[in-house]
């Protein structure tokens, strides 16, 4: 009978597969790479501003890198799916190392290690042998109550050939591990808790959709609506004094949703108080909310970090805009010969026809404006952001220097608007109400650019003898005029011709000089002012270039002078004199003539006066996660404290009889840690000591 052959035997020792993922994924390799990844994520959304308008995304990386940007959520970082994806797969991992070692630990902190071996004792590093008289159950019971009395605790193991003494303190070390890894879990629950999973869900399978159009809140479609029972919620509403809110805004990529709160909150009052710079010192809204449900309400004063808390919604103090202001205007023309000004009103957040052509869009108003309007020391490069007169380094043609960051002041109300057209491009434009001296000259400014990333560029009006804009519109739409520009031209030569000059050629020459030069500089489509003049230069052979400009520029100034006067005698009014403060406003208003052509505006809209209304911007959250990650970090804490300040240690005595003693016994002692620290070896010396003392 032959044994069975075992050759063709195959032991399958391989785990199964889905013991290796299960490894995998609670192993601390993969929780530290998922650590990694959603470090770099968190930088990502700290670097880059979350939740911007596209516009401003596409101007700061262009149409290519936005598009791309977009589509993998880096808009977004913190709702971006696989952010939550890595949230989730966090979450996962460290619930199943807590699942695999927590049973493991709590069986180690109860065990007492009792199946120790005399011939292991005597390989541990710290240990201790002594002999005493005492017989072996009387030194067993004395070493227990010497541990004890150090705050050990102690079991008795009777062995074959003598009795253990197994004793341990600082078992709860192991609690650290386990409250730190739950709180992992606990605190990412509660951020999910708070994410917008479940706006997201409502939005798959709820029909919910972002609104993109515009219109009043109250009568937007409820496909567009979240009902009062969102369990998560975070949105911005605004609220001008004395009007109410029942609802919030959540932004959303591609739009807005509107979320219903179950109260109304109706602003009484809005305070702001500023610091000598301009920068808002306190804000505060003393609002009354009212329960939609039982009509109870509650007063209460909402300021920035001292929020109200009601119905489990929190309201916080978040900023403050302007609730629709309303401004008295008074529009003078930027182009052609017409100077006839006209009345315009307008509502801050609201539009006005300005003409078949153009529609005003009033965006904002600043009551004061606190400047630096210090003079200027290096009229090298211009810097970014500093100072009205560092902005207004970027200026249209020569009226634009730059500053130092020096004395601040008030330089009093200001309006900006969009002049939008019929093919829907706008320029923005910001005026100041009252003028400002900027170099030692009194000015309007008029600020102009294109595009929202851009600085103002700002024209410098110079104010007139009544400290308005009145006599440089009067000059301007003049400049326009071909019959004033004859009729200036004709009282510039006959003032410029000699008394000993003979016959009219001189008179006629210089008249057509002085109407030329005011004709180039009036302009056209495609340049004027002081661009058009250089343009008409460069036609001149460069060595009488030089001298031509000096003639040029000599017959301009005399000329736009009487272009002024004869402006002034159509309108009935009388010369003014010939003295040095006419003659400075002759050459600031020169100045902002060849400017305005970069101005690009049909009109000059200056505000006369208004009414401020302000509004309060209160955020408001539903945060079912917050008190989980509250929890979290109370577990956080107490691990973090249980793993760095509870030191394990283990201790063992064998003790046996001393058969030559008659009676006494030898001990064998052994010590153990985790971590060997200096109080550790102070500890094992002291009870080294301690121990082997006769009572």
């Amino acid at each position: 009978m032959s044994s069975p052959s075992t050759t063709g035997i195959q032991l399958n020792t391989r785990r199964p597969l889905v013991g290796e993922v299960v490894e995998l994924i609670s192993s601390m390799r993969f929780a530290i790479a998922l650590l990694a990844m959603i470090a770099i994520a968190a930088v990502i959304g700290t670097v880059m501003k979350q939740g911007e308008a596209s516009t401003n995304y596409i101007n700061q990386f262009g149409p290519f890198w936005y598009e791309v940007f977009r589509k993998i959520g880096l808009y977004g970082v913190y709702s971006a799916w696989w952010f939550l994806l890595l949230m989730g797969a966090l979450v996962t991992s460290t619930t199943l190392c807590i699942v695999r070692n927590a049973p493991k630990m709590m069986k180690d902190m109860r065990s007492w290690r009792e199946n120790v071996r005399e011939q292991s004792l005597l390989n541990f590093h710290h240990k201790m042998q002594w002999r005493s008289p005492l017989a072996r159950a009387a030194l067993a019971q004395q070493s227990a109550a010497r541990l004890k009395d150090a705050g050990y605790q102690v079991k008795l193991v009777e062995k074959e050939h003598g009795t253990l003494v197994a004793a341990k303190q600082g078992a709860a070390n192991k609690f650290g591990y386990i409250f730190a890894h739950s709180a992992i879990v606990i605190i990412c629950l509660g951020g999910l808790l708070d994410s917008d999973i479940p706006i997201r869900l409502q939005e798959w399978f709820l029909g919910k959709t972002p609104f993109s159009g515009s219109g009043l809140i109250a009568q937007i479609p409820a496909q567009h609506r979240l009902s009062t029972s969102n369990p998560t919620f975070r949105g911005n509403t605004m609220i001008p004094e004395g009007q109410n809110s029942n609802t919030a805004i959540l932004s959303r990529p591609d739009g807005v949703l509107i979320q219903e709160l179950p109260f109304t909150i109706h602003l009484k009052k809005f305070t702001i108080d500023f610091y000598s710079t301009g920068m808002p010192k306190l804000f505060a809204s003393d609002v009354e909310v009212r329960d939609s449900q039982t009509g109870a309400t509650v007063k209460a004063t909402i300021e920035v970090n001292k929020p109200l808390i009601f119905k489990g919604v929190a309201i916080y103090q978040s900023s403050f805009e302007d609730g629709g202001s309303k401004l008295r205007m008074t529009g003078f023309p930027m182009a052609g010969s017409d100077s006839q000004r006209f009345e315009l009103a307008g509502e801050v957040g609201a539009t006005t026809p300005l003409n078949e052509a153009y529609t005003v869009e009033w965006s904002g108003f600043r009551p004061f404006n606190v400047e630096n309007v210090g003079p200027t020391d290096d009229p090298r490069a211009v810097k970014k952001g500093k100072s009205l007169q560092e902005e207004l380094g970027q200026h249209m043609g020569s009226a634009g220097k730059n500053a130092n960051n020096k004395d601040l002041k008030n330089v009093g109300p200001s309006v900006s608007y969009k002049l939008r057209d019929k093919t829907g491009q706008a320029r923005e434009y910001q005026n100041y109400m009252q003028p400002v001296t900027v170099d030692g000259a009194t000015v309007f400014l008029a600020g102009m650019r294109a595009n929202p990333s851009d600085n103002f560029s700002y024209l410098r009006i110079p104010a007139d003898d009544a400290h308005g804009v009145t006599e440089w519109m009067r000059l301007r739409a003049a400049l326009q005029d071909p019959a004033l520009r004859t009729a200036a031209a004709q009282r510039y030569a006959e003032r410029a011709t000699p008394q000993s000059a003979k016959g009219d050629a001189l008179r006629t020459q210089l008249q057509a000089s002085a109407e030329k030069s005011l004709s180039i500089f009036a302009g056209s489509e495609k340049s004027a002012g002081f661009v058009a003049i250089s343009q008409f230069l460069e036609k001149i052979p460069a060595a009488e270039q030089e001298k031509a400009a000096d003639v040029v520029m000599k017959i301009l100034n005399g000329s736009l002078w009487d272009l002024w006067q004869a402006a002034r005698a159509k309108d009935g009014l009388a010369p003014v004199s010939e003295d040095e403060s006419h003659a400075r406003f002759l050459q600031l208003a020169t100045n902002a003539l060849s400017d305005a052509f970069f101005y690009g505006a049909p009109v000059y809209l200056q505000l006369e006066d208004y009414t401020h209304v302000q509004a309060s911007v209160f955020q408001v959250t539903r945060s079912p996660g917050k008190n989980v990650v509250y929890l979290g970090c109370l577990f956080l804490v107490l691990g973090v404290f249980a793993m760095f300040y509870i030191r394990e240690r283990r201790l063992w005595i064998w003790i046996k009889d001393e058969a030559e003693a008659g009676g006494a016994s030898a001990a064998l002692m052994a010590m153990s840690t985790q971590r060997k620290t200096l109080d550790f070896e102070r500890e094992f010396a002291t009870l080294k000591e301690k121990l082997p003392q006769s009572a």
